[in-house]
């Protein structure tokens, strides 16, 4: 008989005391497992071209341009037809990607090592703001700044990192970050300081150019998100070492692809679980509806799906600001989330609730039995490839994901 009470504790323990260390920057090709040259990563559950959102065909015409495999919207598309490139979730690849996520062989990752539970995660570096590929742009200046962005950012990092002797703390950093304001999805201010601190010392150190340190170090106080991209490999790293408990109804992952959002849970192997993916409602930027919106997409969840983003906006009130709400609201939706979770998060602390960790552990069992759904904060990206962001709000998962995945659960352990 199994114990799922007893298999909840021990895949959250796992998730909780995971300490993802950022460890290097690498290319895909040399440390992504299974990763070869005509092999593109996208956010969410499996989708084929025919059924690919807007924003994720232009990432995945864009990565193909950016890898010289393609030199404009025809020849990538017919070579993802053809079959010559395949298309696979990021998750599948120890693996997690903003937004459209799509992640190509040559491009520089983000490594991250669980260093006590020895499972690694990795996600690409972050655009910043703007014109960017995980919004579907592939123009001319989107590939230049990822080229640079390879070149040199890339490749400066890559040696502070090494510099530091121990790499960067990513707990630690969530931990500080979330007292700070920040709740480690959409609100990334505070995080992205500490980030920055942390490594400028080392990036003045490394053997680049005058010029490119200056380059280096204006892009990162530049961009508000260039945490966000390691902050998400982190809890990759943290859900995954929870994964594979025999018999846990944990939720493990929760990702998008424009089209569908899927689940995996912790007992079920590597199974997705899926259902259409909702447009957010939320503030939209001026001159944008929600006509304009695509579904949701991205495997930002990764962060409510450990713990932060949404789970955590009690301690991020200033969120409200962005995603539409009021003070009362975010707090409101973290009380509401520790309702279908399994534990409070012995790191992740909220002054707002007198220190309460977190909700963390999401039970598809509660979900279906008190018909609450987890909730997720969000970019909304433009339903054409490349427009880009038009606005941020909440969305909520398909509850056929969850009742899908109750239904597997009790046929696997239950028949």
């Amino acid at each position: 008989m199994i114990d799922i009470e007893r298999a909840n504790e021990i895949a959250v323990e796992r998730m909780t005391s995971a300490r993802p260390i950022l460890t290097g920057v690498a290319s895909a090709r040399d440390v992504i497992p299974g990763m070869r040259d005509n092999l593109l990563l996208h956010a969410g559950p499996p989708i084929t071209w025919d059924r690919a959102s807007g924003p994720l065909r232009g990432a995945i015409i864009g990565a193909l341009i950016f890898e010289g495999l393609a030199t404009d919207e025809a020849s990538a598309e017919a070579l993802v037809r053809s079959g010559e490139v395949t298309l696979e979730p990021c998750h599948e690849h120890d693996s997690v990607g903003p937004m459209a996520g799509v992640t190509s062989a040559s491009m520089m990752v983000n490594v991250v090592e669980n260093v006590s539970g020895g499972n690694r995660a990795f996600c690409n570096l972050n655009e910043g703001y703007g014109k960017v590929l995980r919004y579907g742009a592939y123009s001319p200046e989107v590939i230049a700044k990822l080229r640079w962005m390879n070149d040199v950012l890339g490749s400066v990092l890559a040696e502070a990192l090494a510099l530091t002797g121990e790499g960067v703390d990513m707990r630690a950093l969530l931990a500080e970050s979330l007292q700070m304001g920040d709740e480690g999805h959409n609100r990334n201010k505070a995080g992205s300081i500490l980030f920055t601190a942390k490594l400028a010392p080392s990036i003045v150190r490394t053997r680049a150019s005058k010029e490119e340190i200056g380059q280096v170090l204006q892009f990162m106080v530049d961009n508000a998100l260039i945490v966000l991209n390691p902050v998400m490999a982190a809890c990759k790293a943290m859900a995954d070492a929870g994964h594979g408990v025999e018999g846990s109804t944990i939720m493990t992952a929760m990702a998008r692809n424009g089209t569908d959002l899927g689940i995996r849970v912790s007992g079920l192997g590597n199974r997705w679980f899926t259902g259409p993916s909702q447009v957010p409602d939320g503030l939209y930027f001026p001159g944008f509806t929600s006509a304009d919106a695509n579904p949701d997409i991205g495997d930002s969840t990764i962060t409510e799906t450990a713990g932060i983003g949404a789970f955590a906006m009690a301690g991020a009130p200033a969120i409200v600001s962005f995603v539409s709400g009021t003070p009362q609201d975010a707090v409101n939706t973290t009380l509401e989330m520790y309702e279908i979770t399994t534990a409070e998060h012995p790191f992740f602390k909220m002054p707002a609730l007198d220190f309460r960790g977190t909700p963390v552990g999401v039970d598809i069992r509660k979900v279906i039995e008190l018909g609450i759904l987890p909730r997720i904060n969000t970019g909304i990206a433009h339903r054409e490839a490349g427009v880009g962001q038009v606005g941020a709000g909440l969305a909520l998962p398909p509850v056929e994901a969850f009742e899908k995945a109750l239904m597997a659960y009790a046929e696997m352990y239950l028949a």
